[in-house]
């Protein structure tokens, strides 16, 4: 995995590496149990809980986890009940040897609501890393019960109800305050919908030894991704220093563009042209005196199949380009797009209506003969493969892969969350940016990936140290201006040089 790579794990990967903790590195399992439930215990505590502690358990080693928290917290003074959800019975192994150590009780499913009232806190010990599908009764009217009984929640390694694996969600789960994850973060964890359910995030070690030979499915961007880029020394010029071309505009839509130039030079390229209509190009000329255009004829506003030769002799001597900002969606637009995407032989970011224009044939992109990166949202990546963004969003995860796969392109799927994959590998955005809520916000990550790709970043890198400087650049926008929703994307674009520093805005 890439170093600059925080791990997350699967399910399969983090049993493996129980596994090998316990089986090769003879580190007991019922010790791990103890320090996981530890460090639940912990979190508990620091609540400062104004009313019993509730303890809701499945039958798995996750009600392990919760048995050692319970007994733990009443060490440490606290009112704690702990309730089982299946009899003690279906309980074995290490669960069942920490159950023996602390008082439980069997609640049915309709009592639950009556038993949580006035908790100051519940412990979710329902469902652990295994879990996939939809919640079932008793589990599932006992989720409902702790997501009305008010308290804060504290959720044993995963939220129950969340697929550790994807952040996928079927019917009911755990609106947890805070997870406790034990020994790394998980994907789920990191991915909407399961994000939206994990509130904040603890990472806790519980004693599994360093270098176990097991990969994590991806990772979270780390900061060290910006040590990848090159710096600019003495015999540096604006060529060497990258070239960006970008292809875009239409009446009504010139910003997009405007934004997209600007950034990339911003983020260190040394060059940037772009081919617009040429009866909007005055628009440019006056605009930004350090961006070159190319005026495009042909269309009106926009650009269509007359605008090839102009479109394509704009890439002509570029390092890297985008296409797709501002284009629009006149049919004649779309039809250069699909033409030029598969003709530029520059790596490319293909964004926006160039998306679009690709809408139910994603996989003719696979035939461009040089490296792509794709940057849709939701509704974009829906078009792309012929469903509905809320189908999207419900599978991240597995609707980026799969995008991946069919175009041969690195795939931005943006959001909180944003995912970057080329089908195989995974990297995830873990810095929260809200002030990138706002319209344009895409135009500037394009022109960063754009410049990163110019600067010599192989794809895949460049993807993810734009993603995480895009964000960066948000949070950073937000502290100048004073408050998120007041953030336009330029103040973003203005940002974009502090968050390129290795030493930038402080996460």
């Amino acid at each position: 995995m890439e170093g600059w790579l925080r791990g997350l794990y699967d399910a399969e990967g983090m049993r493996a590496v129980d596994r090998w903790a316990i089986e090769e590195q003879a580190v007991p399992s019922l010790q791990l149990m103890e320090v996981a439930g530890g460090a639940v215990a912990e979190v508990v505590a620091q609540l400062a809980p104004q009313g019993p502690v509730r303890v809701v358990c499945g039958k798995g080693n996750n009600a392990g986890d919760g048995f050692v928290a319970a007994r733990l917290l009443g060490g440490m003074g606290f009112e704690v009940e702990v309730m089982l959800l299946w009899p003690e019975g279906e309980l074995s192994g290490d669960a069942a040897v920490n159950l023996a150590r602390v008082e439980a009780e069997l609640v049915a499913g309709d009592e639950l609501d009556r038993r949580l009232v006035d908790s100051g806190a519940v412990v979710d010990a329902i469902f652990g890393t295994g879990f996939a599908g939809a919640a079932r009764e008793p589990a599932r009217g006992a989720i409902e019960a702790v997501n009305r009984c008010g308290a804060p929640v504290v959720a044993c390694d995963v939220a129950s109800g969340v697929d550790t694996s994807s952040g996928e969600v079927e019917g009911v789960t755990v609106e947890a305050s805070v997870t406790v994850s034990f020994h790394a973060a998980k994907v789920g964890q990191r991915i909407a919908p399961g994000k939206w359910h994990t509130g904040e995030l603890v990472v806790a070690p519980i004693g599994i030894p360093d270098g176990a030979p097991v990969e994590p499915l991806g990772g979270t961007i780390d900061a060290s991704v910006l040590a990848l880029l090159p710096r600019r020394g003495a015999r540096s010029t604006k060529f060497s220093s990258g070239q960006v071309a970008i292809a875009g505009g239409s009446r009504g839509l010139t910003g997009a563009v405007q934004m997209s130039s600007l950034a990339a030079i911003r983020s260190g390229a040394g060059y940037a042209t772009v081919a617009v209509p040429a009866d909007l190009e005055l628009v440019y000329e006056q605009w930004q005196p350090e961006v070159m255009s190319v005026g495009c004829p042909g269309g009106d506003g926009c650009l269509v199949p007359a605008s090839r030769k102009a479109v394509m002799s704009t890439f002509e001597r570029a390092a890297a380009g985008v296409l797709g900002p501002g284009l629009g969606r006149d049919p004649g637009s779309l039809e250069l797009a699909r033409d030029v995407a598969l003709a530029i032989e520059a790596p490319l970011v293909i964004d926006a209506d160039g998306l679009n224009a690709f809408a139910g044939r994603i996989e003719e992109i696979a035939g461009r003969v040089a490296p792509t990166i794709l940057t849709p949202h939701a509704g974009e990546l829906g078009r792309l493969l012929g469903r509905d963004s809320t189908e999207i969003d419900a599978h991240r995860l597995a609707s980026a892969r799969e995008a991946a796969a069919a175009a041969g392109a690195v795939l931005v799927l943006k959001g909180d969350d944003t995912i970057v994959t080329d089908g195989e590998r995974l990297a995830v955005n873990a810095l929260p940016a809200p002030a990138l809520a706002t319209a344009g916000s895409g135009d500037v990550l394009s022109g960063i990936t754009a410049a990163l790709l110019a600067r010599g970043l192989e794809p895949f890198a460049a993807a993810g140290a734009a993603v995480f400087a895009h964000a960066r650049a948000g949070r950073e926008a937000a502290a100048r201006v004073g408050l998120a929703e007041s953030v336009i994307a330029t103040d973003v674009i203005a940002a974009i040089p502090a968050a390129l520093r290795p030493d930038g805005p402080v996460e």
